[in-house]
């Protein structure tokens, strides 16, 4: 226990949250389980070293940090670790990686049951899905997901800011206002290129080669969060790759399933199981229509972020795809977006969008404009950046 405690002290004292999450005011620590989602690199580690630097003082041992990597719990259940953390007087117990340990479900469950008064906040990946699969955890677990930076945490990161969120409402009945306030202090559009090519995960801070980093945690997306978690075999993870890397070159369209698995040489019923993967790993945004259920084929199919695209093309120049692309990966976890028709690109909690890089020829009183190169809008046309503050 001795060993926990001083490996705790050690990364709480040097733990460096560059901005604090918007997250961690979100979350109710009231609640006694709480489980936090994320895919690889976006931070969980660091924000659970955040929550406790926060909260208690470095050498205070009512709060405690485990990485389930060790293998010291090979040999020893949480159930009994907590167990004798509680009694020692410990109130907090925060679990990094719980997807590590074997029945790492059941074994919450347990711990909740027997501690009432220890809380547990775990951090897992984004494949899990926590109550679906593990009904242990129903009626007791809360979960939330942990993002990227959104290009408001990335300004405030880069300018010493302390800028705010907005609702889409908001943004969409004020937008006037709001860019208007945020332009007093600094202008966008100057920082927006950087965010879009390295600015949505955190180890973009590191004194490293971002581009080959994030390759490598896209890797490890693949081989660890989807074959290991979701039980693939090895055998297939070349197929993953290619389609990923397929889909990425295909661009903001909608999938041809059948081309697709003669090019990955796999079934049609395989290669929507890879999309439904590579999408809770969070490497890929799907986007259905309007009426339509989640198991026909999206309507369009974009990588996750946009960091993703320069990190598979580092020379990427298409705009079009690059608006796609920060559209959703600021609006498709939050709100209720499908693909638009005719009269709009999408319908976003029922409304209609366009996204565009001038003045629109036709204005439709009903549709939104979000217009990439804007730095202040007037009436229905909006500034594309806005959408960075949404988190």
């Amino acid at each position: 226990m001795e060993a926990f405690f001083k490996t705790h002290a050690y990364l709480v004292e040097h733990a460096t949250a560059p901005v604090r999450r918007a997250l961690m005011d979100e979350i109710n620590w009231n609640d006694r389980l709480i489980g936090i989602k994320g895919s690889r690199g976006v931070g969980k580690t660091t924000f659970l070293l955040q929550y406790a630097r926060e909260n208690f003082s470095t050498n205070d041992r009512k709060c405690l940090y485990l990485n389930m990597n060790n293998f010291y719990f090979q040999g020893r259940s949480l159930v009994d670790f907590a167990g004798e953390f509680h009694r020692s007087g410990g109130q907090v117990l925060l679990v990094d990686q719980v997807y590590k340990m074997q029945n790492w479900s059941a074994e919450l469950r347990e711990c909740y049951e027997r501690y009432p008064g220890l809380k547990i906040v775990f951090t897992g990946s984004s494949v899990m899905r926590l109550k679906d699969e593990n009904p242990e955890l129903n009626g007791i677990c809360t979960s939330y997901h942990l993002r990227g930076f959104s290009f408001r945490e990335f300004i405030n990161l880069r300018t010493g800011l302390s800028l705010s969120a907005y609702t889409l409402d908001e943004i969409l009945e004020r937008h006037e206002i709001i860019a208007a306030n945020i332009l007093r202090h600094v202008e966008p559009l100057m920082h927006l290129r950087p965010y879009l090519k390295h600015g949505y995960y955190p180890f973009f801070l590191e004194q490293t080669n971002f581009s080959e980093n994030l390759i490598k945690t896209m890797n490890m997306m693949v081989e660890v969060d989807i074959l290991h978690i979701q039980q693939v075999e090895f055998k297939y993870l070349n197929k993953l790759k290619k389609l990923l890397y397929l889909l990425a070159v295909a661009g903001p369209s909608a999938p041809n399933v059948s081309q697709l698995a003669t090019d990955v040489q796999t079934s049609r019923a395989t290669v929507m199981n890879y999309f439904k993967f590579l999408s809770d790993a969070r490497l890929v945004n799907m986007i259905y229509r309007k009426g339509e259920v989640s198991a026909k084929k999206p309507a369009r199919i974009t990588l996750h972020n946009t960091n993703l695209l320069f990190a598979i093309f580092p020379r990427f120049s298409d705009d079009q795809m690059l608006m796609d692309t920060f559209f959703q990966q600021n609006l498709c976890h939050t709100n209720e977006v499908y693909a638009g028709d005719r009269s709009c690109d999408f319908y976003v909690d029922g409304k209609r969008f366009r996204l565009c890089d001038c003045e629109p020829h036709r204005l439709s009183s009903d549709v939104y404009y979000l217009r990439s190169g804007l730095s202040k809008g007037h009436d229905k046309q909006i500034p594309l950046w806005l959408l960075g503050f949404l988190y």
